[in-house]
């Protein structure tokens, strides 16, 4: 490093001009955030007398109070933070399971053929593709027959059942770049098939485990339609909430608190993928482009 050569001017200028682009770019992304925050802490007087961008004349956290506990739904005066707390119960158990599930799948897939192995995975993968609105009434009728109905285990089931074609797809794509001789040196020594998924496939799998993770959390996260559609009124997610919220007026419309519900309800997927992000990336190019 004692030998490095200094930057030139002209090399210097070049930098300045790139970071400025890329700062330009960053701030007009980030531009619709800033507005959301800042209204989020300004009085209707502050919103009414100013502009989208302008600084609040004075920071207030009374929406941010309101949004979690005290809002309006048009039923009864509650925030969204108890959905808040019932997303996190639907999207832990059916991230963990549809990872573990397609996992196992991506491994049968690849080390394991057996015949119609490939039409297993076209249809699978034909899953993939399948819109929402298309099984909204079959899977009503399935939840129906189990019980589960309007309850928090169904929609953990809706969403298992419909991740499970995106993460074999990741996974199975992955482990095809995996050399098939450590799968039958394993079984020359006599592991079995969980063993060899235990102790070769899945320590090398962490980037398409975090992956799967952050795609299903987002989508889960995420979701209206099934969460408006197989929910019960203690179930509901925090999107619908927040739909409820927003588009529910009783008196004067309070955007402040509109947009601290809406921040909220979006902290969690926001999060994931600054402190994951870059691992995401990394995790899909590893397998993106095999099989």
């Amino acid at each position: 490093m004692a030998n490095a050569r200094p930057f030139s001017l002209r090399e210097r200028a070049n930098r300045v001009i790139i970071y400025s682009i890329l700062l330009g770019a960053a701030a007009f992304y980030l531009l619709p955030l800033i507005v959301m925050v800042f209204t989020s802490v300004k009085s209707l007087a502050d919103i009414r007398g100013g502009n989208l961008i302008s600084f609040p004349q004075e920071i207030l956290l009374d929406a941010w109070t309101k949004a979690w506990s005290e809002a309006c739904t048009g039923v009864s005066c509650e925030g969204v933070g108890g959905y808040f707390w019932n997303s996190f119960v639907i999207v832990l158990p059916a991230v963990l399971i549809s990872t573990a599930v397609g996992a196992l799948n991506g491994y049968a897939l690849t080390k394991w053929k057996f015949k119609g192995s490939d039409l297993f995975f076209g249809l699978m993968l034909f899953g993939c593709f399948i819109p929402f609105q298309v099984i909204l009434l079959p899977m009503a009728q399935t939840l129906g027959y189990f019980n589960l109905a309007n309850s928090t285990p169904g929609l953990v089931l809706v969403h298992v059942v419909y991740g499970i074609a995106f993460t074999t797809l990741f996974f199975r794509n992955f482990y095809v770049g995996i050399p098939n001789e450590l799968v039958l040196a394993a079984k020359l020594d006599g592991a079995g098939f969980f063993m060899i998924f235990w102790r070769i496939l899945l320590p090398v799998s962490a980037p398409i485990i975090v992956v799967c993770i952050i795609w299903q959390f987002t989508q889960i996260w995420n979701d209206f339609l099934f969460g408006v559609v197989f929910s019960g009124h203690d179930t509901k997610p925090v999107t619908v909430a927040l739909n409820n919220l927003v588009n529910t007026t009783t008196g004067v419309k309070e955007y402040n608190v509109d947009m601290a519900a809406a921040i909220i309800a979006a902290l969690p997927t926001l999060l994931v993928y600054v402190l994951a992000g870059k691992y995401f990336v990394r995790g899909l190019t590893a397998g993106a482009v095999k099989g």
